[in-house]
């Protein structure tokens, strides 16, 4: 051969390593692609959430990947309230402007999930013990959350968690990552 051309081992080795790395990829696809999520996995990723019949002081429960979630519609006093308190005060210290998004500061979702040990708060139906606050009352062990979710009194070591969610209209949420 002539010193430019490529040699007869040279090739055997260039399509030995190339049948290799093929097979390689045939044997790794199915093994890293069966770690996707299901279909039914996908389809609890997000939640949609109609809020145009909550009432002012009004608060629905709904469900975001098995876990309960909060919506509730606060009234004027309520977020006065809440814009009331010094963020110094708070063990977890989060403005209700921080808790919101803006242009809906009056519509707060939480999950319905107390930081402490997961247990579900109360609050959230018509009746139920809100606390002192009048946010949220956790039974099992007496944490207390303001009208905002913020925790103010018990072993919850922070608020309740607000997930990622974004409005597609005026009358809807959706809860999760779209």
């Amino acid at each position: 051969m002539g010193a430019g051309g490529v040699r007869r081992r040279d090739f055997i080795n260039i399509a030995a390593l190339s049948a290799a790395g093929v097979g390689g990829v045939a044997v790794i696809y199915p093994m890293i692609s069966q770690m996707a999520p299901s279909a039914d996995v996908l389809a609890e990723s997000t939640t949609e959430v109609d809020v145009s019949a909550i009432e002012p002081g009004q608060a629905i429960k709904a469900v975001f990947r098995k876990q309960p979630l909060f919506v509730r519609r606060l009234t004027p006093a309520e977020m006065e309230a809440a814009n009331a308190v010094p963020l110094s005060s708070l063990r977890d210290p989060q403005s209700l402007a921080d808790r919101t998004k803006p242009g809906h500061t009056d519509l707060l979702v939480t999950m319905g999930v107390c930081t402490h040990l997961g247990c579900v708060p109360l609050g959230a139906a018509e009746g139920e013990n809100k606390g002192e606050f009048g946010g949220y009352f956790c039974p099992c062990h007496g944490s207390q959350f303001d009208t905002a979710a913020r925790i103010r009194k018990g072993p919850a070591p922070t608020n309740l968690e607000v997930p990622d969610y974004s409005f597609t209209s005026d009358t809807t949420i959706v809860v999760g990552e779209a």
